[in-house]
């Protein structure tokens, strides 16, 4: 097939749940590709000789190898071939946001649409998965180092993936009863199954990885204690768990629930399924959840399927939400109801401590901020009050502080990140290293992985060498070919 004919075959959408159906259930919503529309959409690629696709992966998978693998069928070959770099492909084909990366460096994009490598990448991991061919490579003989790993998350499962393919004894220490951090406790059951995480996390295991849960860093032992009991290097991972409020009366009402505690219950705990699960779920009759980015969504999405009407407050319009597309589509299609353009100033209660609503002001757009939005201004005099019984703010969270807390010479910014060279992601303390959400603050799954391989790549450095060497620049490099 010449380049010609693959550019005429359009897009091919993924079928999904019909949305009258799937906003009383938590069944994940789009079906996947099947084999034949697979195919077909692998054909769509064009074997670019310098495929940028690759540039915009931050855990540079070979887009070009594995689509090729799929267009001749080689449907397992081609999960064998994203998992030399990636560690979860059936996770990040569902929620990373391929559209401001590896697609939208797709050539076919300038002029049209992409090649929809994400669906392509969650087809592959999918189809090896229901084939129960999970191929174990070749490992290297053992090294006798000892690298601990706190926290499963992204970061953590993509360094210790990485690490224990290099031949060495890698510990995950996890604080939950479960493996998968946000992708289990904070991203819901119809966008990702936990089952699909349990999958991926279990192939860890079977490369030798060993977890063990319900064990809080910072409490149950100290980096300083794990660093003197045998083990070479520590790697950080703990996310960004800890909440951020809107700071406006009424936040203290009963009905008001953080973003993180309301997902938590429903998604880790499964209080969707109380009684069979023993978590009571949060009854509600309307829910406002503030906020516009991917977690405001999955909480909207939560509450509708609770039972409850469900709005989402924001402060900018449509256009800056910084929720995917996708999301922001299929929220609106089950019936979630978006009040943009507006801002929550105070929260109403009755007699006996209970929400009862919210009052809200008019927004409208002033000159770009520093972060190239356009600054919301308030609009005198437009205060209106919206009937809730529940209130979940949706605006981002901090750092986890407990290891900078119990590890004083680690460094931390003044957000209460843990300070690591973007190079190498060393901490101020020698032997830690630490990445993801709790060096950058709430970010997107795959940029954690990205920080995952970067830290693996500098760890297997210093327990061999004693030392770290930063990469040397891409400049620098084709100066010397």
């Amino acid at each position: 097939m010449d380049v010609k004919e693959r550019k005429k075959i359009p897009r091919h959408k993924m079928p999904e749940q019909d949305p009258r159906r799937r906003r009383h259930n938590f069944d994940e919503v789009p079906y996947g590709y099947d084999e034949e529309t697979a195919v077909q959409e692998a054909q769509r690629c064009l074997k670019c000789k310098k495929p940028n696709c690759v540039k915009g992966c931050p855990v540079n998978i070979n887009i070009p190898k594995f689509i090729l693998l799929i267009e001749e069928g080689k449907f397992i070959e081609a999960a064998w071939s994203l998992k030399e770099q990636n560690t979860l492909p059936a996770v990040t084909g569902r929620v990373c946001p391929q559209e401001m990366q590896c697609e939208a460096r797709c050539i076919l994009g300038k002029k049209g649409d992409p090649v929809a490598i994400g669906r392509l990448e969650r087809f592959a991991a999918d189809y090896a998965r229901r084939a129960g061919d999970m191929v174990i490579p070749d490992m290297p003989p053992p090294t006798g180092k000892k690298i601990g790993v706190v926290g499963s998350g992204p970061a953590g499962v993509t360094v210790a993936g990485d690490l224990v393919k290099l031949g060495h004894d890698v510990t995950i220490f996890e604080a939950f009863h479960v493996t998968g951090g946000v992708l289990v406790y904070g991203i819901p059951e119809f966008r990702l199954p936990k089952e699909i995480v349990k999958y991926e996390i279990g192939g860890l295991e079977k490369l030798g990885v060993e977890i063990r849960k319900d064990f809080v860093v910072g409490k149950s032992g100290t980096v300083d204690d794990l660093l003197n009991n045998g083990y070479d290097a520590i790697f950080v991972a703990t996310g960004a768990g800890l909440p951020i409020f809107m700071r406006i009366p009424g936040e203290n009402l009963v009905g008001v629930y953080s973003a993180n505690e309301y997902l938590t219950r429903s998604n880790l705990m499964k209080a969707y399924k109380f009684p069979e699960y023993a978590t009571a779920p949060i009854i509600s009759k309307k829910v406002i959840t503030v906020g516009g980015g991917n977690v405001a969504m999955d909480s909207a999405r939560t509450a509708l399927r609770m039972g409850s009407e469900s709005t989402i407050v924001y402060r900018r319009s449509r256009d800056e939400m910084p929720a995917r597309n996708e999301e922001i589509h299929h929220a609106e299609q089950e019936g979630v109801k978006l009040e943009l353009l507006t801002n929550p100033v105070r929260i109403l209660g009755n007699d006996e401590g209970h929400v009862v609503g919210v009052e809200c002001i008019r927004m409208e757009l002033g000159e770009p901020d520093d972060s190239g939005s356009r600054r919301p201004i308030p609009i005198k005099g437009s205060e209106f009050v919206i009937e809730c019984d529940t209130v979940i703010p949706a605006l981002g969270n901090r750092s986890n502080p407990l290891i900078p807390m119990t590890t004083p010479d680690i460094k931390t910014t003044r957000w209460g990140t843990i300070v690591a060279d973007p190079d190498t992601l060393e901490t101020s303390k020698k032997g830690v290293f630490a990445g993801g959400d709790i060096v950058t603050g709430a970010a997107t799954v795959i940029s954690a992985m990205g920080q995952g391989k970067v830290a693996a790549r500098s760890i297997h450095e210093f327990v061999m060498t004693g030392k770290v060497t930063k990469p040397e620049p891409e400049d620098d490099k084709k100066k010397k070919k």
